[in-house]
């Protein structure tokens, strides 16, 4: 094979940005999915692989410069022999499978891994195959209610075909968490593509996610207040009796434990309640019982005031 540095097109002290540059540039021009009916141009991405694949492998490209080893990666005629020296048993590869050289990156840049040449950037070189390339995935968006968001409630929706699926919900799940579909997508040669759900969950009416908990602000009479109740109060699960301490204040948080959002790391967070005082305007019979009576505290005094 010729000089590597002239089949890349570069200088001999082109650093490896420089090499990896003009042979993305070559490749791209090259690939045999791209020139079927140019055999000549197969010929020459063959011989630019080659010699990426020798310039990029920091050992042999040093070699090379010393002259230690031909642009094929054989030693350079060894004791005399003009060319039937095996040598570096990497070069037996034809310069496709040697250790230096990483194509992955590269192919997946210039071609995808889904389409043309699929994961084998070399097409049909070496009796290889492209794996025949699936079909296209499908995007869906599945609106949730608050309350299935927070319990796992199975959800039903409907594919592209027609046909339906009842999804569970994982733990923790939010607006934007995606769920993949396997074979739900799009018909290939290799077979279909996935379904990806794009999940938003619904705003509540009075409920409010604080991460894995569930913030509530629930009213109580001044009555519920001043004596201490047994009230009923809403959760994701449904109604529950909370005991109100007597002489509760307006802003005193009580703690429901489990009546929160699914954790990804296993159980449910809480449900936190907000005592709000509710005070009756215009209310005659209660205006008369304050008049009757008189709190002296100093309820601002942490305040400055």
């Amino acid at each position: 094979m010729a000089d590597p540095y002239s089949t890349l097109g570069v200088a001999k002290s082109a650093s490896e940005a420089e090499i990896k540059s003009a042979y993305r540039k070559l490749a791209k021009e090259l690939h045999p999915d791209r020139n079927k009916d140019n055999p000549k141009a197969a010929e020459r991405f063959s011989d630019v692989t080659k010699a990426y694949d020798l310039l990029s492998d920091k050992t042999k490209r040093a070699q090379f410069d010393r002259g230690e080893i031909d642009g094929d990666g054989n030693p350079a005629m060894p004791y005399g022999y003009g060319g039937g020296f095996r040598g570096d048993p990497r070069a037996s590869q034809g310069g496709f499978g040697g250790e230096g050289a990483d194509f992955g990156d590269i192919f997946e840049g210039l071609f995808g891994r889904g389409g043309g040449g699929g994961g084998n950037p070399f097409g049909g070189f070496g009796g290889r195959s492209a794996p025949p390339a699936k079909g296209a995935n499908v995007a869906y968006r599945l609106a949730v209610n608050f309350v299935d968001a927070a319990t796992q409630a199975p959800q039903r929706i409907t594919l592209a075909d027609g046909g339906t699926i009842d999804l569970k919900l994982p733990a923790g799940v939010e607006t934007g968490t995606q769920m993949r579909l396997a074979g739900k997508g799009q018909a290939g040669p290799g077979g279909h593509g996935d379904g990806i759900v794009t999940i938003t969950v619904r705003d509540h009416p009075f409920f409010v996610r604080e991460g894995a908990h569930i913030r509530l602000d629930l009213p109580i009479t001044l009555t519920e207040a001043v004596k201490g109740a047994k009230i009923k109060v809403p959760t994701v699960d449904g109604p529950v009796m909370l005991s109100i301490p007597a002489g509760s204040s307006s802003g005193k948080v009580m703690r429901l434990k489990g009546k929160g959002f699914s954790q990804k790391g296993g159980g449910r967070g809480d449900q936190l309640v907000r005592l709000m005082v509710d005070i009756p305007a215009d209310d005659a019979d209660l205006a008369k019982l304050i008049e009757a009576w008189a709190d002296g505290r100093a309820v601002r005094a942490d305040l400055g005031v």
